[in-house]
């Protein structure tokens, strides 16, 4: 639920992290115990993540198909299944494999998991693969307003980053066991790198000489701004309101080459241009200085304008994707692990490559941020004398050029293929689902199982992602939401012969049903990541591919029509991602008490999707939910 790991995996035929994103699923909010300068102490006192038994995830394998799959196409996997698991069979020898990789490795997926779910992926990371996240819109709209949240906004971030540094971030609990704390120190500093066939993620902060320094991009024009003094202290925000002030009356609007705009690119043609841009000497150095960033402060111009009841959709695609050429996708480095978007309309928030983290870390973080940003101002200081920032220069040549405007058509395409809806579900929160005893999260994913259902008349696989924190170096796991029991629930729902009391039992099971697969997904027993984990052993051995990962059932349980995520947060803001199908949908949501923020994205391209007519339909689903279980009470919920 929390989480954002949902891409498709082209490789091995496995759903990307997300995802979104997304962070990954929690049922209950974490708990926090505050540790000073004992991490790497904490991590080992995790514990590894296990490999589930082999006959265990070969049932739940099978029962994850009924909703989804034929008769016929069931019983084919059935077979395939039974003679991939029998004894002395070669289930059981990537079993062991796999068996004996955990009791050589910190985390028998970890490595794996980045490899083929980010590295090898080699579509755009915009859309596709990073989330971006939507703040409230700020109160400011103009220059001085953009500068003085933006010089804040980076004052809260280091103030993050010193408990980072420190090791006093406080480790997070849940159900009274600590998580996994690694991925916070893994998103400031970092920085993917595009390569011709695989990428690769550098963390600067762990040279032997950290960055000092953020890139800041206003105009399309890069610039490196050091955030520290020479005696280690950092910048105040008055500062930084100068540093940003002499940065925006360097970089007017001028007719310069969009650089940024090369790493929206497909990765493999990202990985030719970069090749090319970094054989000048200049054009190396400037782009090793954005990696080397802490992060990355977008500075936005004017975004589309739009009718207030569209202003967060509008501010959803800024922060997924910057609007295309024209707006804002070239003022952004989509590479860097973290930028930070501040618009000169107020319309703020984040986007994030999802390589090194899930959402978690980032929303734990931006909730800082915000909060940090909210405090009073505190009694100017002496000013310290500020050395200018320094304006990054690229030299660009006809090929690069070429390369510029090849990204610039297709970054064009891909912003008018995206539909993206933001709704503010405003009539209950997840206090109604709580008066009735049942999982906000689960309530919610039954909502968007009876809305798909009464929009295409079939279930289809829905990913939601959980959280393996639980474990060291853990990632995520797939929650698949689509059930028998959620099945029986939807096509129930409308029936005019099923009594309302039989209907709220369907409910009840179904909900139930979410909460029993998401306990087995943090808890390292769903079914997903364990399949992944026995295919890379036959691939990494050279080995045939078994015939249940050939067979079109397989093919049809990975095709996430439904792509989710829960990322809550103390701030009333919503993530938002692509769908990682192109015949799907992207859902993320922000359970809040009083009501429930959405985005729903979907293509364009595609003439049997519609993210508007999703959204209302969720409205919808969620509203006759609650109208069933007001009419029919019963004792036992």
């Amino acid at each position: 639920m929390w989480g954002i790991c949902r891409r498709t995996m082209v490789k091995v035929g496995m759903p990307k992290p997300c995802c979104l994103m997304k962070p990954c699923h929690l049922v209950k909010p974490v708990s926090v115990t505050r540790v000073s300068g004992r991490y790497l102490t904490h991590q080992r006192g995790l514990p590894g993540l296990p490999v589930p038994p082999l006959q265990q995830t070969c049932e739940r394998y099978i029962s994850a198909l009924e909703p989804i799959v034929e008769a016929e196409e069931l019983r084919h996997a059935k077979e395939l299944v039974a003679e991939f698991q029998k004894a002395g069979g070669v289930g059981e020898r990537l079993q062991r494999g796999l068996e004996a990789r955990a009791r050589s490795t910190e985390n028998w997926l970890s490595e794996w998991w980045v490899q083929v779910a980010y590295l090898d992926y080699r579509l755009p990371v915009v859309v596709h693969s990073s989330p971006g996240l939507v703040l409230p819109r700020m109160n400011f709209s103009d220059k001085q307003g953009q500068i003085r949240f933006a010089a804040k906004l980076i004052a809260g971030v280091l103030d993050f980053k010193m408990m980072i540094d420190n090791e006093t971030l406080p480790v997070e609990h849940m159900g009274g066991k600590p998580l996994c704390m690694n991925q916070y120190y893994e998103v400031l500093s970092s920085c993917r790198v595009p390569g011709l066939k695989r990428d690769s993620v550098v963390n600067h902060a762990k040279t032997s000489s950290p960055p000092r320094h953020i890139a800041v991009v206003h105009n399309l024009q890069f610039y490196a701004l050091e955030v520290y003094h020479s005696d280690g202290r950092p910048l105040t925000a008055d500062e930084f309101c100068v540093q940003l002030e002499k940065i925006c009356r360097s970089s007017p609007h001028s007719d310069v080459e969009p650089v940024g705009i090369l790493t929206t690119q497909h990765r493999d043609a990202w990985g030719r241009a970069y090749a090319t841009l970094t054989q000048d000497e200049t054009n190396r150095e400037s782009v090793s200085v954005i990696q080397r960033s802490i992060f990355t402060l977008c500075l936005d111009g004017a975004a589309p304008p739009v009718a207030d009841e569209g202003y967060r959709s509008s501010a959803a695609v800024q922060m997924l994707h910057g609007g295309g050429s024209r707006w804002n996708s070239a003022n952004r480095w989509f590479d860097k692990t973290l930028q930070f978007i501040v618009g000169v309309d107020g319309t703020c928030g984040a986007n994030y490559e999802h390589a090194p983290a899930e959402g978690p870390p980032i929303v734990a973080l931006i909730d800082h941020v915000v909060e940090y940003t909210r405090k009073p101002e505190t009694t100017p200081s002496p000013m310290m004398p500020l050395a200018t920032p320094q304006k990054l220069l690229f030299n660009i040549t006809p090929e690069i050029k070429k390369d510029i405007e090849k990204a610039q058509h297709a970054m064009n395409t891909l912003a008018q293929d995206l539909e993206m809806r933001v709704m503010v579900f405003g009539h209950f929160g997840k206090n109604v689902p709580k008066t009735h005893k049942m999982s906000p999260d689960a309530f919610i994913q039954m909502a968007l199982q009876l809305a798909y259902y009464r929009m295409y008349q079939r279930c289809c696989a829905t990913y939601e992602s959980a959280s393996q924190r639980a474990f060291r170096l853990g990632r995520t796991e797939t929650i698949r939401s689509a059930s028998s029991a959620s099945a029986a629930f939807v096509k129930a729902f409308d029936d005019p012969g099923t009594q309302n009391t039989e209907k709220v039992d369907l409910l009840v099971k179904a909900v139930n049903a979410h909460r029993s697969y998401t306990t087995m997904a943090i808890s390292g027993q769903a079914i997903d990541r364990h399949l992944l984990g026995l295919k890379m052993v036959a691939v990494e051995a050279e080995l045939l591919i078994p015939d249940i990962y050939t067979d079109s059932t397989y093919a049809k349980a990975l095709h996430y029509n439904l792509s989710t995520s829960q990322v809550p947060s103390k701030t009333d803001c919503v993530m938002c991602f692509g769908p990682i199908v192109p015949d799907g949908y992207g859902v993320c949501y922000n359970p809040m008490d009083d009501h429930i923020n959405f985005a729903v994205s979907s293509f364009n391209a595609c003439k049997d999707t519609d993210a508007a007519r999703l959204a209302r339909s969720v409205e919808e689903a969620l509203l006759d939910m609650r109208t069933l279980l007001d009419q029919s009470p019963r004792a036992k919920l």
